[in-house]
C-alpha cells in the first residue's frame, strides 16, 4: 500500500448548521445533496478518476473478474408457480443481464418465452419487478423498473399471442397486483405523480388503492381506498380466491404491525368494513374458506402463530389458533392444497412443517443446513416448488407433490467447482452485553487457524429480514483463494422473532454494532484471522452498519465497503421513502430518538486525526431507495478527516439503483472491483 496519503478531490466545506432539540449540528456537505447541480457532478467525475487509478493498482483484478465470469455462467432458475393449467418460472442462462420469463403447459414440454427483458433496453438495464398471472391463466401482468428504480410501471401481455395490450400504469412503487377471480382486472396501489418532478428525490407520501378494469386507461381507474388523514398508510389490496371479498392490508413504514379492513364484493354498497383497527400487531393473509380466514400473525405470540379470524364474528374472542407459537420463529407461511406450509427459523437456517387444516402435520426433510424458499400456490392445488440452497450449493428447485409428500429434484445447476471442498459452521459467541449470537463460518476444508487468512465479515441487522445460508459467486471466488467469509445473526433481525428484532432498534440500535464488533473480535480470538487480514461489507442498513462499526473500532478492520448505506442518520427521512425507516430508526424529531441516532450517525461521527481502515463506498447515481447523496457526504466527511494511508474510494454505479434488478455484466464489475480492493489490503 502507498505510504504516502491520498490526494483527494477538493469538496467544498461550508458552514451549514442544522439545530435539533437545542444541539448544533453541522452539515459542511449539505450541496452534495443536490445531484443536478454541476459542483456536484465534478466531484462525481473527480471521484470515479481517484478510484479507478486505484483499482488500476490491483494486480488480482482481471484475474477475478474472468473466474467471476466463469462461474456466474450457469442456469439460474426461479421458483416455478402454476395456474389454471401453466406453469412459469424464470431462468439465466448464465451471463444474461436479466432472467427471461418461461411457460409451459406440462413439466416435459420445452418451454416457451413469454417475455424476455433483455430486449427492452440496449443496456440490459430495464428489469422486471413484479408479476401476477391471471386467474384463467390468459393475461400476465406485469412490472418493469428502469436503470434499478423503484418507480415501476405495469404491462399486461396476453399468454397466447404474446402481445401487449394497451394497459399501462404508472407512479407504481412498492405494490404488486391482484386479480380479481374472474380476471376482469386488478387492485394494485399507487403514488400521484411528483409535484416537483423529481422522481429520485422527492418524499412519498399519501398512496391511494385502484380498481384497474382491463382495457381502461388508468385515469378510469376506481378509487377503491385512501386515507387522506394519514399521509404515512400504505395499502394492498387482496382479491379472494374465491371471488367474494377484497381484504385490504394496510402498512404504516416498515412497521412490524399493520390494520387490516374488507369489502364484500357481493354488497360492496355496504362499504370498507374492519377487522383490525389498532396497530398491536402484524397480520398476513394466507387464505379463507368463506368468512373463516387464516392469517400469520405475532398477535401475542413474537415468534409468529397462525390464527383463523371470522369477519362475521371478527372480535378476539372468536379467534381461533391453527398452529401455536413455537421455539422456533415463523418466517414465512404459505396456504397449499388446503394446509399452512410454514417455513421456521432454526438458529437462522430453515425448518418446514407442513399442517392441514384438517389433519396431522408432517415435516419436509430438506438436504441440510441451507435455506428453502419457494411453496407458491392456489388453496386448492396438490403440488407446488421450493428452493433449497446454503453457502456452498447452489440453489436446486424441487417439485413437492403434497398428496404423498414426496420431493423430486426438477433442476439443478451446474457450476464450475466442487462444492465438496467447502465447509459451513455454526458457531455461538456472546455480545458486549452477554447476548448469545450465532455465526455462519464458511471457508475450503483444512483451513489453518493461525491468523492471518483474509476473512470478509458480513451483515445487516435490522428490518426483521433474516440472514439464511445463500450461495453466491462473489463469495466463492473470495473462498477459493483461501479466504473466510462469515455472517453473524444480529439483533434487528428476525431470526429469533419480535423481541430480537426491536433489540436493535431506535434508542437500541447499537447493540446491533457491538454484536458486529464481538462478531470480529471472536474471529481474532479464534485465530481465523487478525485486524490486518479482517475486512467488513454490507448493504443498505448493512451499509450503515459498516459504517459506524470502522468508525467505532478503526482498529480492528484492514478494510470495510458499505455499500448502498444510510449514512446521515438526521436526514434519512427527508428523501423518498426514507420516513417509512423510522420504525427501526426512530424520529430525529423524537428527542431521545435524536440523541440515540446522533450518537452513532456515520456522517456525523467521524473524527479528524483518525487512521482509518481502507474504504470503498458503493453507491448508484439512479438509488431512489436510498438516495445517493448519503454515500456522497460520509465519503467527503471521511476523505478529509483520513490520517492514514489507507484509501477513501467511492465507487459511483451509472444507471442502477440500490441493487434488484441490476444486469449481470455490471454485477459481475462490482463484484470484482470490491474483492480485488478486499485482497489487495487484506492480504
Amino acid at each position: 500500500m502507498d505510504a504516502q496519503p491520498v490526494s483527494y478531490p477538493d469538496a467544498r466545506k461550508t458552514n451549514h448548521i442544522d439545530t435539533y432539540h437545542g444541539v448544533k449540528v453541522h452539515d459542511p456537505y449539505r450541496w452534495l445533496e443536490n445531484l443536478d447541480s454541476e459542483e456536484t457532478a465534478a466531484w462525481i467525475r473527480a471521484e470515479n478518476r481517484l478510484t479507478r487509478s486505484w483499482l488500476q493498482k490491483f494486480p488480482e483484478r482481471e484475474k477475478i473478474r474472468k473466474r467471476l465470469t466463469e462461474l456466474w455462467n450457469y442456469e439460474r432458475y426461479s421458483v416455478p408457480y402454476k395456474m389454471a393449467g401453466r406453469y412459469f418460472f424464470s431462468r439465466n442462462d448464465g451471463l444474461q443481464n436479466q432472467a427471461v420469463v418461461y411457460t409451459l403447459h406440462k413439466l416435459s414440454d420445452e418451454p416457451a418465452v413469454l417475455i424476455d427483458p433483455n430486449k427492452l433496453s440496449k443496456d440490459g438495464t430495464v428489469a422486471l419487478k413484479g408479476s401476477a398471472v391471471s386467474p384463467d391463466g390468459r393475461y400476465y401482468a406485469y412490472a418493469i423498473a428502469e436503470a434499478g428504480s423503484d418507480w415501476t410501471e405495469w404491462h399486461v401481455r396476453n399468454i397466447d399471442t404474446r402481445k401487449d395490450l394497451d394497459d399501462r400504469l404508472e407512479w407504481v412503487k412498492f405494490s404488486g397486483v391482484s386479480w380479481t377471480a374472474d380476471s376482469q382486472g386488478f387492485y394494485y396501489s399507487r403514488y400521484d405523480a411528483p409535484e416537483g418532478g423529481d422522481k429520485l428525490k422527492e418524499v412519498n407520501y399519501f398512496p391511494k388503492l385502484y380498481f384497474h378494469r382491463l382495457g381502461d386507461s388508468q385515469e378510469k381507474d376506481q378509487l377503491i381506498y385512501h386515507r387522506p388523514d394519514h399521509r404515512d398508510w400504505s395499502f394492498s389490496g387482496i382479491a379472494t380466491e374465491d371471488g367474494k371479498y377484497l381484504l385490504i392490508e394496510v402498512g404504516r413504514g416498515t412497521e412490524d404491525k399493520n390494520l387490516l379492513y374488507y369489502q364484500d364484493l357481493a354488497h360492496p354498497g355496504k362499504g370498507i368494513q374492519p377487522v383490525i383497527e389498532d396497530w398491536q400487531a402484524s397480520y398476513e393473509y394466507l387464505g379463507n374458506q368463506g368468512s373463516r380466514f387464516w392469517f400469520l400473525s405475532n398477535d401475542h405470540a413474537p415468534r409468529g402463530r397462525i390464527v383463523e379470524i371470522d369477519l362475521e364474528h371478527p372480535e378476539r374472542k372468536h379467534w381461533k389458533e391453527m398452529m401455536a407459537e413455537s421455539k422456533d420463529t415463523i418466517e414465512t407461511a404459505s396456504m397449499v392444497n388446503n394446509s399452512f406450509i410454514v417455513t421456521y427459523l432454526h438458529d437462522a437456517w430453515h425448518k418446514i412443517l407442513v399442517q392441514p387444516v384438517e389433519g396431522k402435520a408432517w415435516e419436509l426433510k430438506l438436504p441440510g443446513i441451507g435455506s428453502a424458499g419457494g411453496f407458491y400456490g392456489r388453496q386448492n392445488d396438490r403440488e407446488t416448488f421450493y428452493s433449497w440452497t446454503s453457502f456452498n450449493t447452489p440453489a436446486r428447485i424441487y417439485h413437492l407433490d403434497l398428496d404423498t409428500g414426496k420431493s423430486t429434484l426438477f433442476k439443478q445447476p451446474a457450476v464450475r467447482f466442487n462444492p465438496d471442498d467447502y465447509i459451513t459452521r455454526q458457531v455461538f459467541y456472546r455480545s458486549k452485553d452477554g447476548t448469545r449470537i450465532p455465526m455462519f463460518i464458511t471457508h475450503k476444508k483444512g483451513l489453518k487457524l493461525h491468523g492471518d487468512n483474509p476473512t470478509l465479515l458480513y451483515g445487516y441487522g435490522g428490518f426483521n429480514i433474516s440472514l439464511t445460508p445463500y450461495f453466491s459467486v462473489s463469495n466463492l471466488v473470495w473462498m477459493e483463494t483461501g479466504g473466510v467469509y462469515a455472517v453473524p445473526s444480529l439483533r434487528g433481525g428476525g431470526e429469533y422473532g419480535k423481541a430480537w428484532h426491536e433489540a436493535g432498534t431506535k434508542t437500541h440500535k447499537q447493540n446491533v454494532f457491538d454484536d458486529f464488533i464481538a462478531a470480529a473480535e471472536w474471529l481474532v480470538d479464534n485465530k481465523y484471522t487478525s485486524p490486518a487480514h479482517l475486512g467488513i461489507s454490507g448493504g443498505s442498513n448493512g451499509g450503515l452498519l459498516v459504517a459506524a462499526t470502522l468508525l467505532q473500532r478503526p482498529d480492528l478492520f484492514a478494510a470495510a465497503v458499505p455499500a448502498v448505506g444510510v449514512l446521515d442518520m438526521l436526514r434519512f427521512n427527508k428523501f423518498t421513502i426514507g420516513w417509512a425507516w423510522e420504525s427501526d430508526y426512530g424520529s430525529p424529531d423524537n428527542e431521545a430518538e435524536f440523541r440515540a441516532l446522533y450518537a452513532y450517525s456515520p456522517y456525523h461521527n467521524v473524527k479528524a486525526g483518525v487512521n482509518y481502515p481502507a474504504t470503498l463506498v458503493m453507491t448508484a447515481d439512479h438509488d431512489d431507495r436510498v438516495y445517493p447523496a448519503h454515500s456522497f457526504k460520509f465519503t467527503a466527511a471521511l476523505q478529509a478527516a483520513q490520517a492514514g494511508p489507507a484509501p477513501i474510494l467511492i465507487r459511483i454505479e451509472t444507471r442502477a439503483g440500490h441493487g434488484a434488478g441490476t444486469p449481470t455484466r455490471k454485477r459481475i464489475e462490482e463484484a470484482a472491483d470490491k474483492l480485488a480492493f478486499l485482497r489487495y489490503f487484506l492480504k
